[in-house]
């Protein structure tokens, strides 16, 4: 079932996100970049312009999260240029959509940012959506070539940059 998180889904959707961070991004927790995983309920559940979504399965444990922010990207750690198309208050920020692996290829994703972007056409004041994903992420980088378009890839920038890339949604898509 995919809904809004609630005050009670906090803790299902940290482990997912936290798992996600550990086991797939292998970065592990990093405070400057992901700070919001630790305070979900000040970072998507209270703001007006911000969600949080679960996906929960039949046993009642979350095993998909997704999320936006009215948030762009910084520079650093991205680039400058980036930063500066996708500016904070106009820009939704699909973020941390995350499935557990074995829920993985059964539409869970793709159901997630439909209603990500329900909500940003609905909530309104927005003109783009921005994402970035890590190629690293089984399966990640076709699913948003699928979706979105690719604004840059930082593994073709002299040095590569963090590896990410950065993707827009059309914006009929968000409206």
């Amino acid at each position: 079932m995919l809904r809004t998180a609630t005050a009670e889904d906090v803790g299902g959707a940290r482990a997912v996100m936290l798992d996600t961070v550990y086991r797939d991004l292998k970065s592990g927790y990093v405070p400057r970049w992901h700070a919001d995983i630790i305070d979900l309920d000040g970072a998507y559940l209270r703001p007006e312009r911000r969600t949080l979504l679960v996906v929960e399965d039949a046993a009642g444990e979350i095993v998909a999260t997704g999320a936006v922010r009215d948030q762009g990207p910084a520079a650093p750690p991205n680039p400058e240029w980036v930063a500066a198309r996708f500016p904070s208050g106009t820009t939704a920020q699909l973020c941390r959509i995350y499935v557990r692996p074995e829920h993985r290829r059964h539409g869970l994703a793709r159901a997630i940012v439909s209603e990500l972007c329900d909500f940003v056409s609905k909530v309104g004041g927005y003109e783009t959506a921005y994402l970035h994903t890590d190629p690293v992420v089984p399966g990640a980088e076709p699913f948003w070539r699928s979706l979105a378009v690719e604004v840059c890839d930082e593994r073709k920038l002299p040095g590569g940059g963090q590896g990410i890339v950065h993707f827009e949604l059309p914006v009929a898509t968000v409206k």
